[in-house]
């Protein structure tokens, strides 16, 4: 049989293609105020609202769309179902993906270890928390089910306490709010990153929430700080308490608390078992900042580290060398690595739309107010439901005066559609009553049937003057809602995670620092960017210095152990170090060759070696193009322990020589049209900025530059007036005859 031939399609030009769409591939000028407010503010406005900042229930929408979907799948009660079904069903609500949707799922179980109270019962490989490397399964391998708690958020929501909403394609209705009967805005975790803005909720502990609020309730000036001692974490550790910082924190919403490792000493292995961290960090992180700390010397009493984490939980140990003091190594490590790490608190909220910063006080205040318009909705929607019972109650009343003219009206009237009216006329009830009553079957025609509706009518009238007593009393309200706190608190309420450590009773970090053991050494670096420390005992001992071949030392200096070291290199970089950092050498070894030693970026090698005390005196930068840059050595200094500094020098000419003086002192410099310029430091005035042009100082005629730089020694000239000046910059001086003779004999 013939192969049919394919229809030849004709190729269709980009023209042709726009040709439909109006306005396609023409430029159109626009001012750039425009485009920001018809492009980039509708995007910012998204991201705010609907999507990073949580509102007033503790939920980002994309929480709330899931939770819901699952309370309408009725999973609060029976059993787990497949996490991809679920993910599947909340894509009729939230359109972003199944992959996004799943992630938020993850983050609200009780497997990944997020939330202090999580609100899904799961079941298999959800990830943790605390680990980058521990990922979660696919969803089609996960179950999930709601927490218990969970219902707390739903609490009466068929009874109008919150507005509902279309969905994205107006398909279903969705809530824009969860009546929450607790303020789970502030016992859950809630980070978000908005555009312009973020948000950054720390966990408190659900008895402390709970207590807080009551106390708030019954007087709008308590002191939050009696219930409320410190935020709480599902991951423990340690806060460190001060109580101004965390004052400030509950009075502005904003500010930022430590939280540090929590550990035990195994002394027969001699290790040290850290079992909970920061909710800022991870394992990973912290065993790779360790490591880092020991390849660099800067940590010595460590052997081993090694994640140990599983079934029980996490737990990374450290191997100790023998004589350490654990408790003392702990707080180096405290201050050196992510053991100890700070939780920045930004308590932005969306209130009615709009996000505001609140402390906990004010924002508790809000939860207050919207909590006791969902109890008012709810007591109001019970209230009309009541009306309407009583009103057909009322009528059938009537009706049970006299039950056999109703049966009378009913067998008499020969159409059905008229037995209504009938009923209306011969009681004096309205449509509703007569439909209600028409609809009554024969059985409950009976003397039991009739006193138990009488006492339901005296009973609704109780019920409804005591709804309307609650809408009318605002102190009701209050102890309805301070009811369900206790309820709440006492049936889902545990004792702390986090333990309260108070700043003024820690070891003084300082003197937990190991102390660097002084001592004189000769440090000698190499044109090629080796290192090598010396004491003076091996180096009279020692012979010729090993070199590579073509290196040279150019620099010798006689210092201290303890001494500072800073290693510019041929990227504009300066390196600080200590000599401390470097092992005791000898000089028939090449040294450390200071790239690796301080992980310089590939291709990065050290030039310079500068040997400090004290942060005094200048460094002084001598480029190609004779200019001399003075940088008061002071701008290195940092005040915290930074290894690594940008911008150390000008990079718009090549270097030519980086000294460091510690006072102003004559250099020779000399050009490659073999002219010399002998110069004072004094002469030029210090920057503060590292990365100084400079100042120019010798004047260099085309395809010419500065060649070399020399400190200067009495007598290295005859008649030294000669090569100086009085006005910078200067040419400099062709040697004389009596100096060449010099340089001939040199």
């Amino acid at each position: 049989m013939a192969r049919k031939k394919k229809p030849i399609v004709p190729e269709i030009t980009e023209e042709q293609e726009n040709a439909h769409i109006i306005g396609a591939g023409e430029v159109v000028e626009q001012y750039i105020t425009d485009t920001l407010e018809t492009n980039y503010m509708p995007y910012a406005m998204s991201v705010i609202m609907s999507r990073a900042i949580p509102e007033i229930d503790g939920f980002k929408p994309s929480h709330r769309k899931l939770l819901y979907t699952m309370y309408k799948m009725g999973l609060l009660s029976g059993a787990r179902i497949k996490s991809a079904n679920i993910v599947g069903r909340t894509m009729q609500l939230n359109p972003h993906g199944d992959a996004a949707i799943y992630e938020t799922m993850v983050r609200l179980s009780r497997g990944n270890e997020s939330l202090l109270h999580p609100y899904v019962d799961s079941k298999g490989n959800f990830g943790k928390a605390y680990s980058k490397n521990m990922q979660f399964a696919a969803s089609r391998y996960t179950e999930a089910k709601l927490e218990a708690i969970s219902a707390e958020l739903f609490r009466d929501i068929d009874k109008d306490t919150v507005d509902f909403v279309d969905n994205y394609d107006a398909t279903m209705k969705e809530p824009t709010l969860l009546p929450v009967a607790f303020p789970s805005v502030l016992v859950n975790a809630n980070m978000g990153i908005a555009v312009g803005m973020a948000s950054s909720i720390c966990s408190f502990n659900l008895k402390e929430i709970c207590d807080t609020t009551i106390g708030l309730i019954k007087d709008p000036d308590f002191d939050v700080t009696e219930t409320l001692k410190a935020p709480d974490f599902i991951g423990g550790g340690a806060i460190v308490y001060d109580r101004k910082v965390m004052e400030e924190i509950y009075r502005t919403g904003r500010g930022g608390f430590k939280v540090r490792a929590k550990y035990t000493y195994d002394k027969p292995n001699n290790c040290i078992d850290i079992t909970e961290i920061p909710p800022t960090t991870t394992a990973e992180a912290i065993i790779d900042k360790i490591i880092e700390k020991v390849k660099s010397s800067s940590v010595r009493e460590i052997s081993d580290i090694r994640d140990e984490t599983d079934k029980k939980g996490l737990k990374i140990t450290i191997d100790l060398k023998r004589g350490t003091d654990p408790d003392r190594l702990m707080q180096k490590l405290y201050k050196m690595t992510p053991l100890e790490d700070t939780f920045s608190c930004n308590f932005n909220i969306l209130i009615a739309g709009v996000p505001r910063v609140l402390g906990v006080a004010d924002l508790l205040q809000e939860w207050i107010a919207f909590r006791t318009e969902c109890v008012n909705r709810r007591v109001f929607f019970d209230l009309s439901k009541a009306k309407e019972k009583l009103h057909l109650l009322l009528g059938l009343q009537k009706i049970l005066l006299d039950i056999d003219k109703a049966i009378k009206i009913v067998r008499e009237t020969e159409e059905e559609q008229e037995v209504v009216p009938n009923l209306m006329i011969g009681f004096g009830i309205d449509k509703i009553q007569a439909e209600y009553v028409a609809e009554i079957k024969l059985r409950h025609l009976n003397r039991e049937y009739i006193l138990k509706r009488l006492q339901d009518v005296e009973e609704l009238k109780k019920q409804i003057e005591d709804m309307e007593d609650i809408l009318a009393t605002k102190s009701r309200v209050k102890k309805i809602i301070v009811e369900e706190l206790k309820n709440i608190a006492e049936k889902y309420g545990k004792p702390r995670i986090s333990e309260i450590i108070y700043a003024d009773a820690l070891p003084d970090t300082e003197e937990a620092v190991e102390d660097i053991p002084d001592y004189p050494v000769t440090l000698f670096f190499t044109k090629e960017g080796y290192f090598k420390k010396i004491t003076p005992l091996s180096l009279r001992m020692s012979g010729e210095h090993k070199l590579k071949e073509n290196d040279e030392i150019v620099s010798a200096v006689e210092a201290q152990n303890s001494t500072e070291l800073l290693f510019f290199t041929n990227k504009q970089q300066v390196y600080k170090s200590k000599a401390a950092d470097f092992d005791d050498t000898k000089a028939s070894v090449l040294g450390d060759f200071v790239a690796s030693k301080l992980a310089m970026d590939e291709g990065e090698t050290a030039i310079s070696m500068v040997v400090l005390k004290e942060y005094k005196g200048y460094m002084l930068f001598f480029f190609e193009n004779g200019k001399v840059a003075k940088v008061d050595i002071s701008a290195y200094e940092t005040k915290t322990n930074r290894k690594r500094l940008i911008k150390a020098y000008s990079d718009k000419s090549p270097l030519v020589r980086a000294v460091y003086i510690a006072e102003d002192k004559e250099f020779v410099i000399r050009s490659t049209a073999g002219r010399y310029l002998l110069f004072n430091s004094g002469a030029i005035a210090s920057k503060t900025t590292k990365d100084s042009q400079g100042v120019a100082v010798m004047t260099l005629k085309k395809g010419h530059r500065v060649d070399s730089v020399e400190d200067y020694a009495d007598g290295r000239f005859a008649k030294p007036s000669r090569y100086r000046t009085r006005n910078l910059p200067a040419t400099g001086a062709i040697l004389s005859a009596d100096d060449q003779g010099e340089q001939l004999s040199l």
